[in-house]
């Protein structure tokens, strides 16, 4: 087994390896100046089983494309099997057609992961579900629920708690979580006129003194959530707690979290945010190394991985 590491998210890649008590693959990555990317792999994978770590983050396509010839730069050099590790698979809010005359990018995307070599795929949290169907190969969608969970009962124990969905989609995850904590459960009905815009119609749920836990799979540029804590505190929640997967912070969206109520948002390294968050006192990163560790050490065994989340 071999772990190989696109330029993404190093430090998550770098802390998988450690766990597994391997090295990274020696690579060399580049950009030439009119943008193209180039690999090269410096060291003999073949019949090794090799694993390619790398999220389609932002800049989306150059992470995607990066991907893309990793994967084929390993096929060509005759590795056994290559399963792709993407943490945060980028394009998959686009899942479906939701007016007529657009394309379904998360299909076109498992597509080109597909016909470049790639033999699995490894990602956490999608935010649908149904785009494991989209590949036409073993899909292990990690979910971060235990981790959230092992956290809220450390260090929020003692609250009276109550999970809150942001929408009615993510209700599943949000019991998921209110099971595993002994929580009741609440769900924000709300309209989302245009992209990134939403406005909270009701709440479903009593939430009058509590302490609210929202949890969501991605933020992006916080208008949403935001609305959803200003909402939670009119009603008369004490506090709001924001647990979410994928914190893509697009624009100011740090500095709009720092100036809300929100008590804490804690997200996870799925996307590596370091320079975005290093000055913001209210975001916490919890990390996913030890879970996509042991996913990775499971698959290269052939051992079960939905037992990590029994």
């Amino acid at each position: 087994m071999k772990i190989l590491s696109g330029t993404s998210n190093q430090k998550l890649s770098k802390e998988i390896c450690k766990l597994l008590k391997l090295k990274l693959v020696n690579t060399n990555i580049k950009r030439f100046s009119d943008g193209e990317i180039y690999i090269e792999i410096n060291e003999n994978i073949r019949g090794n089983s090799v694993f390619v770590i790398q999220s389609t983050s932002n800049p989306a396509n150059d992470n995607l494309m990066e991907l893309l010839l990793c994967i084929d730069a390993l096929r060509r050099s005759s590795a056994k099997n290559i399963t792709a590790v993407i943490p945060y698979f980028g394009y998959a809010r686009q899942d479906r057609k939701v007016v007529p005359r657009t394309s379904i990018s998360a299909k076109v995307v498992a597509n080109l992961i597909t016909n470049a070599g790639a033999s699995r795929v490894v990602t956490v949290d999608l935010h649908a579900g149904q785009i494991q169907g989209f590949f036409d190969m073993p899909v292990d969608n990690l979910f971060t629920t235990p981790l959230f969970a092992r956290y809220i009962k450390k260090k929020l124990k003692k609250k009276k708690l109550i999970c809150v969905s942001p929408d009615v989609g993510g209700v599943q995850r949000t019991r998921g979580l209110a099971t595993k904590i002994k929580a009741d459960l609440a769900i924000i009905d709300k309209r989302r006129p245009k992209p990134g815009k939403s406005q909270v119609m009701n709440i479903i749920g009593d939430v009058k003194g509590k302490t609210c836990i929202i949890v969501d799979d991605i933020i992006d540029s916080g208008g949403t959530i935001i609305n959803a804590v200003d909402a939670l505190k009119k009603n008369g929640a004490t506090e709001v707690y924001v647990f979410i997967t994928h914190a893509v912070l697009s624009g100011d969206a740090s500095s709009k979290i720092k100036k809300s109520k929100i008590k804490k948002l804690i997200i996870t390294d799925t996307i590596d945010n370091s320079q975005k968050i290093k000055n913001n006192d209210k975001i916490e990163v919890l990390s996913i190394s030890s879970l996509m560790a042991e996913a990775i050490k499971r698959i290269s065994n052939s051992t079960s991985v939905s037992d990590l989340f029994n």
